[in-house]
């Protein structure tokens, strides 16, 4: 449409030359028209991190469906990175525990999701970054919640630092309600209210409610009631949770 536009434009605007001097000079006009390097549009990238429930997430199945019919396939980047089992500290590299020394190895999962990162959006522009976490069950179960708040802040603040991005979404999937006075897990609930501070304190950060997706038929048809992990539809709902709060992040100003 461009070509055709062009050549109405020059056809009744340049006066008519001597035969081939004119298709030249029109022919010379398309074709840098033509040739025109399109610009890019920003894209909105998300990263999903996090342990076992996060692991157990198919962004496919439910988050990246409702941010591309949000935005348009060609303005999103989904990163989804998670392991089960993990203690924060495996993502935050300056986690220590109460009263105590930095052990070694502190960031190595952060590592490994970041050159994810880096790969997904190398060469691209970037118009807003999100950050969607769950993740809490093991430094519940070893009684590391005192540090937990300040841990998860220092974590966004990380990546916030290392992709050059003053402003990072936080979206925060709050513990479900299946360690609640359970001594396996003594500080489940300590960890629940710090994952709802880290949320509001942040300038744009949400979290979401779990505690619903826990009940029912498991992906291998189990009947499960207050587990550990989530439900076969249990986690479609999670996805489709985290992408409700990060479109909604994202369109505040």
């Amino acid at each position: 449409m461009k070509a055709l536009l062009a050549f109405v434009f020059l056809f009744s605007a340049i006066p008519l030359l001597a035969g081939k001097a004119s298709i030249e000079l029109i022919r010379d006009y398309l074709i840098v028209e033509e040739d025109a390097p399109q610009a890019e549009e920003a894209k909105h990238l998300f990263i999903l991190s996090g342990q076992s429930n996060m692991a157990g997430l198919k962004p496919l199945q439910s988050f990246t469906p409702a941010v591309v019919k949000q935005f348009g396939k060609e303005k999103v980047i989904v990163v989804h990175d998670a392991h089960g089992g993990q203690p924060i500290r495996r993502w935050f590299k300056d986690w220590k525990p109460e009263g105590g020394a930095a052990p070694a190895g502190n960031g190595d999962l952060y590592d490994r999701l970041m050159k994810k990162v880096a790969t997904a959006t190398k060469g691209q522009e970037i118009a807003s970054v999100t950050f969607l976490w769950m993740q809490g069950e093991n430094d519940a179960r070893q009684s590391q919640g005192a540090v937990y708040e300040a841990s998860l802040k220092g974590l966004v603040q990380q990546i916030s630092d290392d992709l050059k991005e003053e402003r990072v979404n936080v979206v925060i999937g709050r513990l479900s309600d299946f360690g609640n006075d359970n001594p396996t897990f003594p500080h489940w609930e300590m960890i629940r209210k710090n994952q709802e501070k880290v949320a509001t304190d942040a300038d744009h950060g949400a979290w979401v409610d779990t505690d619903d997706l826990n009940d029912g038929l498991t992906r291998q048809g189990k009947e499960v009631k207050n587990d550990l992990h989530y439900t076969a539809e249990g986690y479609i709902t999670f996805g489709k949770r985290l992408a409700d709060a990060a479109i909604k992040l994202i369109g505040e100003k």
